[in-house]
């Protein structure tokens, strides 16, 4: 394990462990971990009093430093939490980070990044085709389980960013269910499960609204939300969906490049589709950046394995959408990307 800096949680103080020009493994996700910084912060996700505002400060100092010199958006789509990164092929879903947890304030990240969520005045809400969470941070207090002791002992009542997802607009309808992270399992409220949560600033594709509630699209289902919880800021952007005559799509864990790309003697990567998942004809998901394919062939630090230290680039393109709780990668080729308009 590796990563560029540590921050302290007492007073911001920052380590740097690794220059920002080398690649740093920390995600567990090579793809992601190959173009990402990482910070690690101090602290326990599941226990309160970990996240001070001098480490907020320092952080958010420090991100906003290296992505107006490297030309990083400040988005949810580029300012990513660990339980964020997706699982490089379908075996490693169920074994991704969960941190920083649920009690992690993003909004107020985001206000000291100077990039605060917005969302369109509500005479224009009524045509968003998307939806950012932003739940109130000092109100919402989610009732999780398993901070301490046993996964059925309650947490206790603290503020935080996540926002509960459930298979119908009814507080006692089940928790939608993430068939890779929890397989057949149902969904809990223990905090390190984030199969039925969102949190905020993602932003997702909007698939129905009623008065008081809200279904996203999420891994493949419709998954609502209470709007009186989730502080939804309609927006617009764009979205994918399956091109016309495709019954649906493969999802993937990291964008790489077809067998053809790669130059004799080094390995080829497998590009592996997940099998829990797919995007059916029409679903619509937030589309993020389009991505060329890429692998960096690093496998070992003086590079003297074959191809180590040769990046391959593909024909093929991906595009990063918000798929749960994670990031995932679609092929450019199986989409349409169209704006988000109300439906």
């Amino acid at each position: 394990m590796s990563w560029h800096y540590t921050l302290r949680s007492v007073d911001g103080h920052i380590a740097q462990h690794v220059k920002s020009k080398n690649v740093a493994w920390h995600a567990g996700n090579w793809f992601v971990n190959a173009k990402a910084i990482g910070l690690e912060h101090e602290g326990f996700a599941a226990h309160g009093g970990w996240y001070t505002e001098a480490l907020y400060r320092t952080s958010a100092k420090l991100v906003r430093y290296l992505a107006l010199r490297l030309g990083i958006p400040l988005d949810r789509n580029h300012i990513i939490g660990h339980d964020n990164v997706p699982g490089t092929i379908a075996s490693t879903i169920s074994g991704m980070h969960w941190d920083p947890g649920p009690y992690w304030d993003w909004a107020h990240y985001f206000e000291l990044l100077k990039a605060p969520f917005r969302g369109l005045p509500e005479p224009l809400a009524g045509h968003a085709g998307l939806v950012t969470l932003n739940p109130d941070y000092a109100t919402n207090k989610p009732a999780f389980t398993g901070c301490t002791g046993a996964g059925s002992n309650p947490c206790p009542a603290r503020s935080s960013s996540s926002v509960i997802l459930r298979t119908a607009p009814d507080l006692t309808a089940p928790l939608v269910r993430d068939p890779g992270r929890c397989g057949t399992k149902a969904s809990t409220m223990l905090v390190s499960d984030h199969c039925a949560r969102g949190s905020a600033g993602q932003t997702y594709a909007v698939a129905e609204r009623t008065a008081e509630w809200t279904a996203i699209w999420y891994l493949g289902q419709k998954a609502w939300f209470r709007n009186a919880d989730a502080g939804p800021l309609w927006n617009v952007g764009f979205v994918v969906e399956p091109k016309p005559g495709l019954a649906s799509i493969p999802v993937f864990g990291r964008a790489y490049p077809e067998a053809a790309a790669y130059p004799a003697g080094v390995p080829v990567q497998a590009v592996s589709a997940y099998t829990q998942y797919t995007i059916a004809a029409g679903q619509r998901y937030a589309a993020g950046p389009v991505l060329a394919s890429e692998y960096y062939r690093a496998s070992t630090f003086d590079w003297s394995s074959p191809g180590d230290g040769t990046v391959i680039r593909g024909d093929t393109q991906y595009v990063q959408i918000q798929f749960g709780h994670r990031i995932a990668y679609v092929k450019r080729d199986d989409v349409v990307i169209r704006p988000a308009v109300t439906y």
